[in-house]
């Protein structure tokens, strides 16, 4: 739903705060709903089959999109009562602990997208660009190293990293993950009050 309507941008690029604008003002819904695909409408705005579908059978023929057989549904939706930015290790833990998973900004460069198959990761960037969004779901501390980290879930499959998430340093040298995140708390109903507005 997020890409199919473009809620905060598209395979091309997009603000993750608009994204949580979205979830504030309008809802999101469960992703069995809308299986996510790596690629923007064409030629056609965002419907209701396109936020929430149900198909059946037969099985479309190649070549056929197999929308004869969908249909639109209503499903629940779920909301963000409010969102804010969140910087810094001691914020990220604190925000983790209260409300659970934030969304963090990163340097996603070619070293870390082709060579990172597991444990703890770190890579020194003078200038981190923010080109990348993620989801980072919790904390831990290596006993070995003596290191903490942050346990993040990426969106390039469970073949890449560890089964699609990943462990990257606390503290520095680990692509700005500290910089530049954004949390909300999760609602069922719609919230009534303005969103909060960020801070740069």
């Amino acid at each position: 739903m997020v890409v199919n309507c473009q809620a905060g941008g598209s395979c091309n690029g997009g603000s993750p705060a608009q994204v949580y604008k979205f979830a504030h003002d309008v809802g999101l819904q469960h992703e069995s709903c809308m299986q996510y695909t790596a690629w923007n409408l064409q030629g056609r705005q965002c419907t209701d089959i396109d936020i929430c579908r149900d198909c059946h059978g037969p099985p479309p023929a190649e070549g056929d999109d197999g929308m004869d057989g969908c249909r639109a549904v209503t499903d629940t939706k779920y909301y963000i009562s409010e969102y804010y930015n969140v910087r810094g290790a001691d914020q990220m833990k604190a925000e983790l602990y209260a409300h659970g998973p934030i969304s963090c900004g990163i340097h996603a460069d070619t070293n870390f997208e082709n060579n990172y198959f597991g444990g703890i990761y770190s890579e020194k960037v003078l200038f981190p660009m923010i080109n990348h969004e993620i989801s980072v779901v919790g904390y831990g501390f290596d006993e070995e190293t003596q290191q903490g980290y942050w346990v993040g879930r990426n969106s390039w499959g469970s073949y890449w990293g560890e089964y699609g998430f990943f462990r990257m340093k606390m503290g520095g040298d680990n692509l700005g993950i500290e910089s530049d995140c954004v949390a909300g708390i999760p609602s069922y109903t719609k919230p009534t009050a303005a969103a909060v507005e960020f801070t740069q």
